[in-house]
């Protein structure tokens, strides 16, 4: 599989004049530097010289003074807006903020947040804990979902290591317990399904380093690569093993399918925007 070196080439980032703001433009301006990136910053709302005045103070204490940025003023409701200017402006990467709730580790994402991250046609990086000083990105978790989009995503989460200075990246294999065919009753069927587990890590682990072979050695050779099986319910299983490995980035396939039937049997992503463990990126081009 051929992987695309720079994939994120233009970045958005929608503003609102929040307490947060400072902090948010500073974190996504350096994921800018780091992707090499252009930055857009997009306000929904009516430009005013105090708006400017205060966004263009926040810019001048951003650390690497090189970077290209574009503020857009547009007036209408958020969603169309940001979904549009997405459109609009070929836009490979919107960044969106997710909001604190109840205490300090959960977090979730607003209804528009939401809705961008399940309808707008590039990548999305939702951001839980902005900084305004660096904290180095030490460990990303990337699905290793047997779908057509994974080694898509392996190879952005490579990349994203790399850009980041991450040294670990380990690839989660969920496998769902109805694959197990096999019910524990006694000694012999738990041997059996001892077994059949095994089986099933071996495939998945195989399947997973096929993709990482097809890779450039540019992209994986500076990090340290782990493959980990995991058996539960796909999408919870992995946000909380990103969780218990205080994983800095979590990078997932976006949903393929948008519809009644996602509404009714919410998509493996949904238990992840539901209690964000950390910095989610969702792949989609």
């Amino acid at each position: 599989m051929p992987a695309e070196i720079h994939p994120f080439k233009t970045i958005l980032f929608g503003f609102a004049y929040s307490p947060s703001l400072k902090v948010n433009v500073l974190e996504t301006a350096r994921i800018a530097h780091f992707l090499n990136a252009k930055l857009i910053l997009l306000h929904v709302g009516d430009k005013t010289v105090d708006k400017l005045t205060k966004i263009n103070e926040i810019i001048s204490e951003i650390e690497h003074k090189h970077l290209a940025i574009d503020i857009i003023w547009r007036t209408g409701k958020p969603y169309d807006i940001i979904f549009d200017t997405c459109v609009r402006n070929h836009i490979d990467l919107l960044i969106l903020g997710a909001r604190q709730h109840e205490n300090m580790f959960q977090f979730y994402v607003g209804s528009i947040a939401r809705k961008l991250t399940r309808r707008v046609s590039c990548s999305v990086l939702l951001l839980i804990k902005p900084s305004a000083v660096r904290v180095p990105c030490k460990h990303v978790v990337v699905n290793g979902l047997n779908a057509p989009d994974t080694p898509l995503a392996i190879a952005d989460a490579f990349y994203m290591a790399n850009a980041l200075g991450s040294q670990q990246l380990t690839i989660v294999e969920e496998i769902g317990q109805k694959e197990l065919h096999v019910t524990v009753q006694d000694d012999r069927t738990l041997k059996k399904v001892n077994l059949v587990k095994e089986r099933l890590k071996h495939r998945e682990e195989s399947r997973v380093r096929k993709i990482i072979a097809e890779l450039p050695s540019t992209l994986t050779g500076s990090v340290k690569v782990k493959t980990q099986s995991i058996f539960g319910k796909r999408g919870y299983s992995i946000g909380h093993y990103a969780e218990v490995v205080r994983a800095d980035l979590l990078v997932m396939n976006a949903p393929t399918k948008i519809g009644l039937l996602s509404r009714i049997f919410p998509h493996d992503l949904e238990h992840i925007l539901a209690d964000l463990p950390t910095d989610l990126l969702i792949i989609r081009r």
